[in-house]
Parts: structure tokens; sequence; C-alpha cells
């Protein structure tokens, strides 16, 4: 069965709500605008909805007319980033700052257009809970949602999630069985020093040189510490120190991420960063150097049952040649682990094809495809349609 003819039919109407989230991106727990926009939709297709839940989380619930039967979470995340848009078009991002860069305003669409769809067939077995997630961006939505009971108030036995993969063709699926995202840490190292003069270095003890070092040394993590046949990223994505030309600064604070899919190889980096500091430390003749290491998501590991059937589904949908199995993991980390670690199920990726000139996600000239809505949306309910046959 290909794409399904009623919901290539309102498929404007998708991408009208997806230009509309677009256009009004909020960042993590501030999803207000969007979440009356999930529930006000969800009601005027006739299904009941439950706000509240992780403060800006939605989750809308739904029988299917065959009877009693098995219930499934389907899960769409809503939040923006922290970035300055740079599109041009009509639906570029109104709000200074924050925009739709992951494309999580097409999930949100197209779980909105499976419940369009489900909401007026409801030719299934059991209940569907339409899960729409705040704070997916590093702020841990997921966690809280679990937290505040969302499988006790609304029990399913499987969970299921997906996500755009841009520099995948549209009309495909990938599903990667097992380990297919990796657990994301954080760490933010302050270095403290002596300031002085910018032309008396000798004066002081350098924070900017310590910095330097520290960064490199860093890099000895991945490359000389690991086994190069295993998965680990070590990366610095900030630095901060100084405010003017000629003043060594007596401290710098560098932050960035450790990602992994094994917990020894999470503790293996918090290690080394520990020993690499304290090195530096000593041989620069540094004040101190403080490490704060935090655990962030877990690894998203799918089910493998779960994947297999997800495969499957999405054959349903789009044919077998266009469905890749044994993707390969990615580096990216996701809080619908957070869920899969309570309940079996499979995170899938949607073909996005190139992208807007061909650029990646968390990208400032990034926007969702809304060619992929309807194969993310007709996926959602042919699993709904084949998880809970009458």
């Amino acid at each position: 069965m290909p794409v399904i003819n009623r919901i290539a039919e309102f498929a404007d109407e998708m991408a009208r709500w997806r230009q509309h989230i677009h256009a009004h991106p909020e960042t993590a727990f501030e999803e207000h605008e969007t979440a009356a926009f999930v529930a006000e939709k969800l009601q005027s297709f006739g299904i009941n909805v439950h706000t509240g839940l992780a403060r800006t989380g939605i989750v809308g619930t739904l029988e299917g007319q065959h009877g009693k039967g098995p219930s499934i979470g389907l899960r769409a995340d809503m939040d923006a980033l922290d970035i300055e848009e740079k599109n041009t078009f009509d639906h570029a991002s109104k709000y200074p700052g924050k925009m739709h860069a992951c494309g999580h305003d097409g999930h949100t669409a197209m779980l909105l257009g499976a419940a369009k769809y489900l909401a007026e067939t409801r030719n299934f077995s059991g209940t569907v809970q339409f899960i729409f997630q705040p704070a997916e961006e590093f702020a841990g939505g997921g966690r809280e949602m679990v937290e505040n009971g969302l499988f006790d108030r609304f029990p399913v036995e499987t969970v299921w999630g997906m996500h755009n993969f841009p520099g995948q063709d549209i009309g495909t699926f990938a599903v990667c069985p097992g380990p297919s995202m990796a657990a994301a840490d954080t760490f933010e190292i302050k270095i403290r020093g002596k300031g002085t003069h910018a032309a008396f270095p000798h004066m002081g003890s350098d924070v900017m040189v310590a910095a330097a070092h520290v960064v490199t040394m860093l890099q000895t993590i991945v490359s000389r510490r690991v086994d190069p046949l295993e998965s680990i990223v070590c990366s610095v994505t900030q630095i901060h120190a100084g405010e003017t030309y000629n003043i060594i600064p007596d401290e710098v604070t560098i932050r960035g991420t450790v990602r992994a899919f094994k917990p020894e190889l999470q503790r293996l980096a918090e290690n080394s960063i520990q020993q690499i500091l304290k090195g530096a430390e000593i041989s620069l003749n540094l004040e101190e150097i403080v490490l704060d290491y935090g655990g962030g998501y877990p690894p998203t590991v799918n089910h493998e049952s779960e994947a297999a059937f997800a495969a499957k589904v999405a054959e349903d949908v789009v044919g077998r040649e266009n469905v890749l199995l044994n993707q390969p993991p990615k580096m990216a980390a996701e809080d619908f682990s957070f869920m899969l670690n309570e309940r079996p199920g499979c995170y899938i990726w949607l073909g996005n094809g190139p992208g807007e000139g061909g650029c990646y996600l968390h990208n400032p000239f990034y926007d969702f495809n809304d060619q992929a809505l309807i194969y993310g949306a007709s996926y959602w309910a042919r699993l709904v349609e084949l998880r809970l046959e009458k």
C-alpha cells in the first residue's frame, strides 16, 4: 500500500500547519503558542486532549472503532532552537534569535496529519496516544514527561518516534536496529590563573595558553585513549574569556560535549578530562582548574522486534526498495531515549531530501521539506492500523 490517498488530499493543509509553526518558533518549555495550536487541531478532530504534562506537553487520546486492544504511543517534538534564521521566505521565523532549524515543525505537522486521518477512520482496535513533547533540544522534555507520569496516566505497550534526515531521499525511510543514537554528556571547564598586562605575560599565569593546551589535549582522548573500533566524540563548542586587547584574563571557560554508546566510554572520557586538567594545572602554574561533568541523554536504543516492525510499516508505505535497513548509528543524541528506556519501541529516520542549499540540521538556512509530510503522516497512520489491527 503506497502513501495514503486521504492524507495526500490534505497535504497542502499539513504544509500550512508546518509553515505556521515554523514562523512562530518556541524553545524549550516555552511552547505555549505551539501547544495551543496542537490542542486546538486535535480537539477539532474529535480527539481527547490533555495539556500541561511536562509544563507545555500535549497528549491526545483516540480510541479505535473495533473494540478493546493494545495501546501505543506516537511521539513528536515541538521545540525550536536558539538560532537566528537567515531564510527570507514568507514563513521564516518571526521571533528574533529563535528558529525551527531541526524540523520539529515538520514532526508536529506529520503527527497532526496522522491524527486527523485516524480520527476520521478509526480503523483499529485499541488506543493511540499522540504525544507532543516539549524541550527535546537538550532540555530533557522527554525525561520530564516520563517523570511526570506519562506512561502511568497514558499507558502504552510500545512507543514510537521519527526524525527527518536531510541528505536522505524524499520517499525513503531508514531503520537502525539496536543502538541508534549516542549518549550525550556535557562538560564545563573553568581555568583560573593570574591576570596581567599583555605586555608582561611573565608577571601572571596565562589562562589563554592553558586553554589552547587543554583544547588540543582533549583531542587525544578519542585519538589515543580509545580503541579505534569504538565510537566516541569529544567536541569543544565554546570558549569564553577576556574583554580587551591588552589584558591577559584571569579566567577562561571551556564547554563541550562527549558522545558515546557505552557507559564505560563515558567514564573513560570523564576520567581522561580530569587527568588532562590536573596535568595542565601543575605544568602551567595555574591557580586551579575546575571540571563540571554532567550526564545528559542516554543512548537511544531501538528494540529489535519493534525495529523490524517499523521497517515492515515503512515498506508498506514506500516499498521495500526505499527502506534502508541496518542504518549505521549516529552520534547525535535524542531524549526519546528516556521513553525507550521505559517501553519497547523504535525511532526511525525519514528522508527529507538535500535540504535548502544542501544544508544540514541546526543550520540557519534549514527548512523542513514539505514534500516529506505525506510520507511521515502515512507511516504513522499505517503503523497504528497494522499494530492495532482489528
